[in-house]
């Protein structure tokens, strides 16, 4: 696929071996860069940590949505900072280490930058993988699900291509600036409401996989943006599983072709 070509189709699965002592591992929502680069760099450093200690075991990497709080291309400029894990990244290709990225809501705007730089594709919607001999439906979760109508309305004005044109008129200083102060204020951390499972009928992503499963025979279901680890049977075969984030619980999925584990290091009790 030609570089910079937004991937958004969730048919044609995408097939990975798993080799015998690998093991796939998925992450989402760190949110890096806020609320300011200080207060980021801990748990910058804390992900670094992790990815040198899967680096050996992992058959591929899955980073679904919101890596970055913000993150913007300009056609000659990207955001500064965060080079130790760009570096990283780079050097789990280098390897031949597969790595596949979800934008989220935070750091939609993409523009071939990974796929160049870093031979990373980027996927724009939900994407099917089998991995082993297991389905997978896996993306981001933003916008799934019944209601958030505005939220769904502003991300089709967001990723219009003519938006994305007035904004990269601004000067990057400023509109990095302005991006980030939203950013923030957009709930870094995403609320009380995140903090609690609402049960399954107020759950839009349980709403949302519940109907994908009528349609095709998912193993796992993997989304992040909710921020609440979640790993939920949706039937005796198909299980929703959410990644939570790197704020709070700094939570993962290890996945080693046939058991999919959910770890969360800062579990609440």
């Amino acid at each position: 696929m030609p570089n910079g070509t937004p991937m958004t189709t969730d048919h044609n699965p995408i097939k990975i071996a798993i080799e015998p002592g690998k093991k796939v591992y998925f992450a989402s929502d760190q949110h890096f860069g806020a609320p300011t680069r200080a207060l980021s760099l801990p748990r910058e450093q804390r992900f670094l940590t992790w990815l040198n200690e899967i680096q050996p075991h992992a058959a591929a990497l899955f980073l679904v949505g919101d890596l970055f709080d913000f993150w913007f291309e300009y056609k000659e400029v990207v955001p500064k900072g965060f080079v130790r894990i760009l570096g990283k990244l780079a050097e789990f290709r280098d390897q031949g280490i597969p790595i596949y990225f979800f934008v989220g809501n935070h750091d939609l705007w993409m523009d071939g930058y990974f796929e160049q730089e870093l031979n990373i594709p980027v996927f724009y919607d939900n994407q099917e993988f089998l991995l082993g001999d297991r389905l997978f439906l896996i993306g981001h979760g933003d916008g799934k699900g019944p209601g958030d109508k505005g939220y769904k309305r502003m991300k089709k004005v967001f990723t219009h291509p003519f938006s994305k044109w007035l904004y990269r008129w601004l000067h990057p200083d400023i509109g990095m600036k302005l991006a980030q102060n939203l950013s923030v204020k957009n709930k870094l951390i995403s609320g009380e409401a995140d903090v609690h499972f609402l049960g399954p009928d107020q759950e839009w992503l349980i709403q949302y996989t519940k109907r994908k499963i009528e349609t095709k025979p998912y193993d796992f279901l993997v989304f992040g943006h909710r921020h609440l680890p979640l790993y939920y049977p949706l039937n005796d075969q198909s299980v929703y599983v959410n990644l939570g984030d790197w704020i709070s619980y700094f939570s993962y999925a290890v996945f080693d072709g046939t058991e999919m584990v959910l770890v969360v290091p800062n579990a609440v009790d």
